[in-house]
């Protein structure tokens, strides 16, 4: 088993080789989050653009090092854009990540993402534990885009979805990462527990979309489990240190903010996560 402070030196070295490389990160999301997704990717030191016409976009995810793609507020064109994205960074080995959005609660994007999930081969694959079900084809209870009560990951349940969730890492060859009060990241043989967050990261529009761009950068390290590990557990901590803002105005600013200039030391001693 591979100790604590190993990993945690290896996360920081992801870090600082994305300040220094400054990659260039393709995220095609929706409107409603794109600013917000597009200073995420520049917080950190990478280098977003956010194309989304078909006629371009297989030219810009080539010569990119990471690519995001959201299937929130979908449309015709982004649907096409996406899955030519999608099909250039697999034949180009580009790590690509795909965000279930709202999968569970709708026909079109659920099979759509089945498509692009069979056709791009996503490096990884985030959603909640009601999208995730959804793509396994497990009744879930989705709210919308929110997760289900009935599918929240509880001790008594567990056991079993970690199961379903490595299952599914194995079939797709991806690393699978479940947002949520506990979020499980597993590339099938790994599974890691973060327990960073706090409730305000659920209060503000594009965050789940803003950790999506995330990942696309940290996975362009080529480290696809410990880059989506270290966006996961950095949008978590970066929570925890908004979460005293005056309101949701202020803590979208702050959590830009603390994203920023967010340091190694704080990082080490806020971090919450166990090797499963």
């Amino acid at each position: 088993m591979i100790d604590q402070k190993t990993i945690i030196s290896k996360l920081l070295e992801i870090k600082e080789s994305v300040k220094s490389k400054k990659p260039l990160i393709h995220c095609i999301t929706n409107p409603i989050s794109i600013n917000d997704c597009a200073n995420i990717v520049l917080s950190v030191g990478g280098k977003p653009i956010m194309a989304q016409h078909p006629l371009e976009v297989s030219e810009i995810t080539s010569k990119s090092s990471g690519l995001g793609v959201n299937l929130g507020n979908i449309t015709d064109t982004r649907m096409e854009s996406m899955l030519i994205s999608g099909k250039i960074a697999y034949e180009n080995n580009i790590p690509q990540v795909i965000d279930l959005v709202g999968v569970g609660c709708s026909t079109l994007r659920l099979q759509y993402a089945k498509k692009y999930i069979l056709k791009c081969h996503p490096t990884v694959i985030k959603g909640n534990m009601s999208e995730i079900k959804a793509i396994c084809g497990i009744k879930n209870d989705s709210k919308g885009i929110d997760v289900g009560e009935k599918d929240i990951v509880t001790e008594e349940n567990f056991d079993e979805n970690i199961e379903m969730i490595k299952k599914f890492s194995i079939e797709t060859g991806a690393v699978i990462a479940v947002t949520g009060v506990v979020d499980i990241i597993t590339d099938g043989t790994y599974t890691y527990l973060i327990k960073n967050g706090c409730e305000m990261l659920s209060m503000i529009t594009g965050t789940g979309c803003m950790l999506t761009s995330l990942i696309a950068t940290y996975i362009s390290s080529l480290d696809i489990l410990q880059g989506t590990v270290l966006a996961v557990a950095l949008m978590g901590i970066c929570g925890e240190l908004s979460k005293n803002a005056k309101g949701t105005g202020s803590f979208r600013c702050d959590l830009l903010d603390n994203m920023f200039n967010i340091s190694d030391d704080i990082i080490m001693e806020k971090i919450k996560f166990r090797l499963r």
